[in-house]
């Protein structure tokens, strides 16, 4: 699941720093709050997760209050568990900027998915977290369903990973959008 719409993408900031991505005053804007209550409520209708789900989030408070609304849509009763490794890709040199500075960061990602371009983390970095997470989760859990809450370059870096696309190609075909839960699968 990625966050609902932030009061950083209202800004239109690239805000990619753990300090200053768990303040409240980044969190959820009251229409990302409802994106992702009505994505809950149809993934729930579904059958895809409920109220057995394992819920996995980032310590940011925009992905922080995507999983508290998750958990109570879902029924969920198990604390959410909190990893550093879903947390936003670190931007570098373009934290605090502008957030077209993540399309600059993205031509420098096509190029070499290793750039550390303006001391950007490189997909390579992100990708790695990820799946030691992911392989850290399929360890210790038999059988579950679990909910990862995380940020769009995160997500979308695993999921290109899992569906063997590059990621210039995954953002072109299947972008995930904010408040959007997107199963993740070898099958993508």
């Amino acid at each position: 699941l990625r966050h609902g719409q932030s009061k950083v993408n209202v800004l239109g900031i690239v805000l990619s720093s753990l300090e200053d991505g768990k303040k409240e005053e980044y969190t959820l804007s009251t229409h990302g709050e409802g994106q992702v209550k009505v994505s809950v409520e149809k993934i729930k209708e579904g059958d895809l997760l409920g109220s057995d789900t394992i819920i996995y989030s980032s310590p940011f408070s925009r992905t922080k209050r995507t999983a508290e609304i998750a958990k109570e849509v879902l029924g969920v009763k198990e604390d959410i568990y909190f990893d550093d490794r879903l947390q936003e890709r670190w931007f570098g040199d373009w934290e605090k900027t502008n957030h077209s500075a993540y399309e600059k960061v993205w031509i420098d990602d096509e190029k070499n998915p290793k750039h550390k371009e303006s001391n950007v983390e490189s997909e390579t970095e992100v990708l790695e977290r990820m799946m030691s997470l992911v392989k850290d989760l399929e360890k210790k859990y038999d059988n579950r369903k679990i909910l990862l809450v995380s940020h769009g370059d995160p997500i979308m870096i695993l999921h290109a990973a899992i569906a063997k696309l590059s990621l210039h190609a995954f953002r072109k075909n299947k972008n995930i959008q904010v408040g959007e839960i997107r199963e993740l699968t070898n099958e993508q």
